[in-house]
């Protein structure tokens, strides 16, 4: 891990000051999360935080101790009918986004992760920094430290589920001239389930997209240049370079993955779409 920023203690001590200005008996737990807490924050970061109550809040409450926190403009975002609770504002010109947590729903998300759920909460949380906490951070820490085979096999399989099924000539659609959007989208999802195969190879939960490559450096297994090779794909002019270049990484990845029923047709099938997609350049 690199040494922390000056810009990642400046938000962590600003996160601190957050935490603090929160009631002990709503907030048992605060923890920093994102660019702050893996010391990578830039002039653009924000901070955010997960808080986690001993029940759930509304969000009318939740908005009273934003604004008691020092936070200004408050908003929310995200879907409204879950027991997750969104927050955002700003304090001393820095964008907070504060997710609200109840004790029981932590609980669950935590569960659910280690049952396969896909979710980008587990990495947040295990690289997490505790501003307060009674414990519970610790403990979900010591549980995701342990990635299951049986998920990461499970993940993989999942992952490579589209890439067959279809004659691979049905990518010879998408590199048409006007349907670049059919071809983002399709290249998009390819990419991201690429990356889910990688993070579940290595035994590590998958993050979100943002600094792919700083995250991808110290995995073990990969491909040859796999974040170098997802910008090219994204930002090659040419509809069949680009998904060539694309289809050629996730034949890669899945040639690193054990076998399954998805893996080994997708094998199979990302093989014959490059060689058509090669055929279709010259």
């Amino acid at each position: 891990m690199p040494k922390s920023t000056a810009r990642s203690r400046e938000l962590l001590e600003l996160a601190q000051r957050v935490a603090d200005d929160l009631p002990p008996t709503v907030a048992e737990e605060a923890i920093v999360t994102g660019s702050v807490s893996r010391g990578m924050a830039d002039d653009v970061s924000d901070i955010e935080m997960l808080i986690v109550t001993p029940e759930t809040l509304s969000l009318d409450v939740c908005f009273d101790h934003a604004r008691a926190a020092g936070l200004t403009g408050l908003a929310t975002w995200g879907a409204q009918d879950t027991p997750a609770r969104r927050v955002s504002g700003i304090r001393d010109g820095v964008p907070i986004e504060l997710v609200w947590w109840s004790r029981e729903f932590a609980e669950s998300q935590i569960a659910n992760v280690l049952d396969g759920q896909i979710a980008s909460s587990a990495d947040a949380i295990f690289h997490g920094v505790a501003l307060r906490t009674r414990g519970l951070h610790g403990d979900w820490r010591e549980r995701l430290s342990d990635y299951p085979d049986e998920v990461a096999a499970a993940q993989i399989e999942d992952a490579a589920l589209p890439w067959g099924g279809f004659a691979p000539e049905g990518l010879l659609t998408i590199v048409r001239p006007g349907e670049r959007l059919a071809l983002v989208e399709w290249m998009l999802d390819g990419a991201v389930r690429a990356m889910r195969i990688v993070f579940a190879l290595n035994r590590v939960w998958v993050p979100t997209t943002k600094r792919l490559a700083a995250r991808v450096e110290p995995l073990a297994v990969k491909p040859p240049r796999f974040a170098e090779r997802i910008d090219e794909a994204l930002t090659e002019p040419g509809a069949t370079t680009a998904l060539l270049i694309l289809t050629e990484l996730q034949l890669d990845t899945v040639e690193l993955a054990p076998s399954g029923p998805n893996v080994e047709r997708a094998r199979t099938w990302l093989a014959d779409g490059a060689d058509l997609l090669r055929n279709a350049r010259r």
